[in-house]
């Protein structure tokens, strides 16, 4: 199934943000650049970043022509990240990379929230988590529009499942390759290797891990039905995607096309919002119609599970994004 999408080459970073940053000042941001890690055209993602594209084109009266690029269409997660820093691309729908500032690793704290009503009031515009990514991402030269909400994550596998940390020994997956990810993970008694998304399938197939945990059941479904059996509800991250813009060409926007495309931003946002939590609901269902066993942990398994990395990860975090962020979270957290 997977090998029928279609995957475009990857090209360098480094030479494709030259090219593309000469051609951003050339059009004078005539022309925005807006791209995605993660979601192929038809995706949710992809369906973001064309609606994204078509309101700012719209609203712009088509003074602002937007080009979109897909889930690999600009290299991996790091490399278009990279891009988006670099001011090579203009926008992104991103799951961002930790390594310009550990600090964005505010949004993969594990059991930081162990409620849809909980994240959507935290992650929401005027939410705490969401004020501490705004001033995050400011100081590293992006534009913070807001999150884009998927849900809670869990672990898919074939051929065994872990329900408790005892039977998490000896099962190997895939994290995302952001802190602290792998470190959630073996907290939770399991293997991990971190493996850039565009890199899963190849990993599945080849028996380098027994499975993925890093993302809402539409990810393995859509993309890996036909190698995964089995898919534990471990909610250990809230996932969300973040919408951004290098601040460069932000502020080489007039006034007015700042608003639109904040505006656009603002709208795709506030949908997904409204979407996400039917959405990863509709695809649990569809997973389970399609073969894939589906397992929702009790409460008290959860928060077993959300002590141990309380317990084992958060002091971890506070060494990397410091105290003050770290009392923010701990303040504002679900409580045990």
């Amino acid at each position: 199934m997977f090998a029928t999408r279609k995957i475009l080459p990857r090209l360098s970073a480094l030479t494709l943000g030259v090219c593309l940053i000469g051609s951003t000042l050339a059009a004078e941001a005539a022309t925005l650049r807006l791209a995605t890690d993660s979601g192929t055209q038809g995706s949710p993602a992809g369906d973001t970043l064309d609606e994204w594209s078509r309101l700012i084109e719209e609203k712009s009266g088509g003074e602002l022509e937007v080009e979109v690029y897909y889930q690999n269409e600009l290299g991996g997660q790091q490399e278009v990240f990279d891009l988006l820093v670099a001011g090579g691309i203009d926008m992104m729908l991103s799951w961002p990379m930790t390594a310009y500032d550990k600090r964005i690793g505010i949004i993969y704290t594990p059991y930081m929230t162990l409620s849809w009503d909980e994240a959507i009031e935290a992650y929401s515009p005027g939410g705490w988590v969401n004020e501490l990514l705004g001033d995050v991402f400011a100081d590293i030269g992006l534009k913070f529009f807001g999150p884009w909400p998927e849900g809670f994550n869990g672990v898919a596998s074939r051929g065994q499942y872990a329900l408790d940390m005892e039977s998490a020994d000896g099962l190997t997956v895939r994290t995302m390759t952001v802190f602290p990810a792998p470190q959630t993970m073996q907290a939770l008694g399991y293997q991990t290797a971190a493996i850039d998304w565009g890199e899963v399938y190849t990993a599945l197939q080849t028996g380098v891990v027994d499975g993925e945990a890093g993302n809402v059941i539409y990810w393995p479904y859509e993309y890996f039905r036909d190698t995964l059996d089995y898919y534990v509800h471990t909610k250990h991250f809230f996932m969300t995607g973040i919408l951004t813009m290098n601040m460069g060409s932000y502020e080489r926007l007039s006034e007015a096309h700042q608003q639109v495309v904040s505006e656009a931003a603002r709208e795709v946002m506030e949908q997904q919002f409204v979407d996400a939590r039917e959405r990863d609901e509709h695809y649990i269902a569809k997973a389970q119609e399609e073969g894939m066993e589906y397992f929702a942990l009790p409460e008290e398994t959860l928060e077993d599970f959300a002590r141990r990395a309380r317990e084992q990860v958060w002091p971890l975090m506070e060494e990397e994004l410091g105290t003050e962020i770290m009392d923010t979270v701990r303040a504002n957290a679900t409580p045990l």
